[in-house]
C-alpha cells in the first residue's frame, strides 16, 4: 500500500501544480508585483484599511461584501476599467489613485492614495483571476 502511494504522490503533486497554474493563469505573486510595481500583500492590507469592501465584493478580503460598486471578482480578466479605458496596469493604478480623471461622474471616491499605495492595490486586484 505504501509503495502505491509513493508512486502516486508525484502524480498528485503534478496534478495540483497544473490545476494551480490554470487557476492563476500561470502568474505568480511576484509577476503581479513586476507588472504593477506594487506588492499584492500590502495592497490587500490597504484595501482593508480603506474599507474598500464597504462598496465592493473583493475575494480574499474579510467582510468585503459591499454592493454599491461592482464586485471585483475576476477583475484581472476584464478588458475595461469603468467601461472607459483598457485594463492595463498603468490604467488600473490611475483609476485607483484618481478615478475621476478617468470617469468624471463616478461614485468611486478619491481616497488620497499615494502612487505606491495605488500600485500595491493594483497588484492585489490583478491576483483576482
Amino acid at each position: 500500500m505504501i509503495r502505491k502511494f509513493t508512486l502516486l504522490l508525484p502524480l498528485l503533486i503534478a496534478f495540483f501544480l497544473v490545476l494551480w497554474t490554470a487557476c492563476t493563469g500561470g502568474r505568480t505573486t511576484s509577476e503581479y508585483a513586476v507588472r504593477t510595481g506594487g506588492d499584492p500583500q500590502r495592497g490587500r492590507e490597504i484595501i482593508m484599511k480603506f474599507d474598500c469592501g464597504s462598496c465592493h465584493v473583493i475575494p480574499g478580503v474579510r467582510h468585503a461584501i459591499g454592493t454599491v460598486g461592482p464586485p471585483l471578482t475576476q477583475i484581472a480578466r476584464r478588458t475595461m476599467i469603468a467601461g472607459e479605458v483598457p485594463n492595463t496596469p498603468a490604467n488600473m493604478v490611475r483609476w485607483i489613485q484618481s478615478p475621476r480623471s478617468i470617469e468624471p461622474g463616478t461614485a468611486m471616491p478619491d481616497l488620497g492614495l499615494s502612487e505606491q499605495q495605488a500600485r500595491d492595490v493594483a497588484a492585489y486586484l490583478y491576483t483576482l483571476r
